[in-house]
């Protein structure tokens, strides 16, 4: 008899090994993906900025469904925002610092699944030359290990940080401290 945590497991491979037996790795699609990140403001309102520009890959292994190859980078220098003044101040110095460090990358190695959508994925934040681990809750459209070949498939995903652990303090009296990261991203096989 499986216990609660076999059973899942065994699921798990079954579901992520309907995919290929070498894995699947899929690219992001720029056009159809998006990240923003939202930081409380004066105390009762939110400032959100988008990374439009961003690249990566994903490769999902059936032989072992915490495994897990996230790799995605965001073209800091093409960070926007709700207007000018805050778009330049935060591609600054004393925020994303977009001339001395132009990319922010995010590394996932290990996913937990809670089922056949939706788990965790915790990996490795870096922004502003500095890298921190994050935990990035995540949920896919379609079961990844039930997707046909040659089909698309969605992945989005939240996490929040403290903006003070990666070297960006500025307007600590105006600016709230805990930013929330979100990501859509679309998903195409990589042939």
């Amino acid at each position: 008899m499986l216990t609660g945590r076999a059973f899942l497991a065994s699921l798990c491979a079954v579901l992520l090994g309907a995919a290929s037996p070498a894995g699947t790795t899929y690219a992001v699609d720029a056009a159809a993906s998006s990240v923003s990140a939202k930081v409380p403001f004066l105390g009762f309102g939110s400032k959100t900025a988008g990374f439009p520009d961003l690249a990566g890959t994903i490769r999902l292994s059936p032989d072992d469904p915490r495994r897990i190859d996230l790799d995605v980078r965001l073209n800091a220098r093409a960070l926007t925002a709700p207007d000018n003044l805050t778009r330049e101040r935060l591609r600054g110095e004393k925020f994303f610092w977009v001339e001395k460090y132009p990319t922010v990358r995010f590394k996932g190695r290990r996913m937990v699944l809670r089922d056949a959508r939706s788990g965790t994925v915790e990996g490795t934040l870096t922004a502003r030359g500095v890298s921190q681990p994050v935990t990035l809750q995540v949920a896919f459209d379609t079961p990844p290990g039930t997707v046909a070949p040659g089909q698309p498939l969605t992945l989005t995903g939240e996490t929040r940080i403290d903006r003070r652990d990666f070297g960006m303090t500025a307007y600590s009296l105006i600016v709230g401290k805990t930013v929330t990261i979100r990501l859509k991203a679309r998903l195409r096989p990589v042939a």
